[in-house]
């Protein structure tokens, strides 16, 4: 008789599937304009932040942004014009298009964007948030 190797078990392990609740995570957030992310899907983050005031002009040049509001009202000011966001509305900024977020009023929204996106895009400076924070 030939002697066959017994075939092995296979265990397939489930990846952790968790809810993320946007209410509980974004009481966790006291400062504004720093993203924190809450999970990732393939490359992308998604980012919660609060925003109020004015933002700076930036664009990213290898990226779309998402900017999805879930209270308040955003506008995001463009060198042709602008959009106005309320709760439950989302807008896709194209790569490359200069942007400039403004709150009058505080704004809770979710960001999606590839991981390692800086939130100041290609100016940079005091208003950049460290990335991979997450809450």
């Amino acid at each position: 008789m030939l002697g066959f190797a017994q075939p092995y078990a296979t265990v397939l392990l489930m990846p952790e599937i968790r809810t993320i609740n946007f209410a509980d995570k974004l009481a966790l957030i006291s400062e504004h304009w720093m993203p924190k992310v809450v999970t990732e899907m393939n490359d992308y983050q998604f980012k919660l932040v609060k925003v109020q005031g004015e933002f700076v002009w930036h664009s990213h040049a290898d990226t779309d942004e998402t900017f999805i509001v879930i209270e308040g009202r955003l506008r995001i000011e463009l060198r042709d014009g602008h959009i106005d966001l309320g709760p439950g509305e989302m807008a896709v900024v194209p790569k490359g298009v200069e942007h400039k977020p403004c709150a009058p009023e505080e704004v809770q929204m979710l960001l999606i964007e590839p991981r390692g996106v800086r939130n100041t895009g290609d100016q940079g400076g005091e208003r950049s948030a460290p990335n991979d924070v997450w809450i």
